[in-house]
């Protein structure tokens, strides 16, 4: 158990968060108060305003300092998040980068759609897939982005500007561990790897010609995601029409990266634009085939 962990180990600093489960759920908060009483873990339920802030530190890293304006989405179970970033408000976006400004101060729109890869699925039955329910999977998602659009008005802004396309979830994750033809996935080839649109749109339709059984059969999917990642293609699907861009750059990170970055700034010990130890260049540069 996660309480017994923590005692062995002798963590001291810790922060436990629940997201849009706990948030939607009538028992979401009973559910927190009988881990407290339980087990003597605090659970934070997090906005979604906070879940957005902690997945774009999580990634934060992998953003092309040469980008003025930056689309981070986390495509996730019950929800998915939408982050857009502007650059162009600091004379140096390297500075963002390297810890001078504080990327929050980059983001100038966020939104939390309520819908994710096990929403989508158990609406649309993500286990029998056609071209004609993918379809519809997208144009729902499309509905859910079209009032935040109508607010913000991205798709001119960034018209003729240089974008960056940052995705961190198991839908970005997956289409490039298939991609690449991994026997089993591997994060250090995925995290950081460049994914341009043609790929994406091949991956979607070989998964779209396989059957349920097939897709468990896949290395990167598996039974336990082989009734979702069709789901996931839809979403992305809707955001790329949306907002189209030539290539996005896959994170293998997010929200727990961006909890234990947060804490580690405020203990003073996070250590600004230098690479990790142990981590080549290749997992940050490499590109699919």
């Amino acid at each position: 158990m996660c309480a017994g962990k923590l005692q062995r180990h002798r963590v001291g600093r810790a922060r436990m968060v629940a997201t849009q489960a706990c948030r939607v759920a009538e028992n979401g908060q009973s559910f927190v108060a009988s881990v407290r009483d339980n087990f003597g873990l605090e659970i934070e339920v997090l906005t979604s305003e906070m879940e957005a802030r902690l997945a774009v530190a999580g990634c934060a890293t992998l953003i092309d300092p040469e980008a003025e304006f930056v689309l981070v989405f986390d495509i996730g179970g019950g929800s998915s998040e939408i982050i857009w970033l502007d650059m162009t408000k600091f004379d140096s976006r390297r500075d963002v980068l390297t810890g001078r400004y504080d990327i929050d101060d980059a983001i100038v729109a966020w939104e939390s759609l309520p819908v994710g890869v096990v929403t989508l699925a158990e609406r649309f039955d993500g286990r029998s897939v056609t071209p004609e329910s993918f379809a519809a999977m997208s144009g729902s998602v499309t509905q859910l982005l079209a009032p935040f659009e109508a607010m913000h008005g991205f798709r001119e802004r960034v018209a003729g500007r240089k974008v960056h396309f940052l995705g961190t979830s198991g839908t970005v994750t997956t289409i490039a561990g298939v991609l690449l033809d991994l026997e089993r996935y591997d994060r250090k080839r995925v995290d950081g790897i460049w994914l341009n649109t043609m790929q994406i749109n091949d991956v979607t339709s070989r998964l779209l010609n396989l059957s349920y059984e097939d897709r468990i059969l896949e290395p990167c999917i598996g039974r336990e995601r082989a009734d979702l990642v069709l789901a996931g293609c839809a979403i992305l699907d809707a955001i790329l029409k949306l907002w189209p861009a030539e290539r996005l750059r896959v994170a293998d990170r997010g929200l727990r990266e961006g909890i234990l970055m947060r804490l580690m700034m405020e203990d003073g010990v996070w250590r600004t634009g230098r690479r990790r130890r142990g981590r080549s260049r290749r997992s940050h540069n490499e590109s699919a085939p």
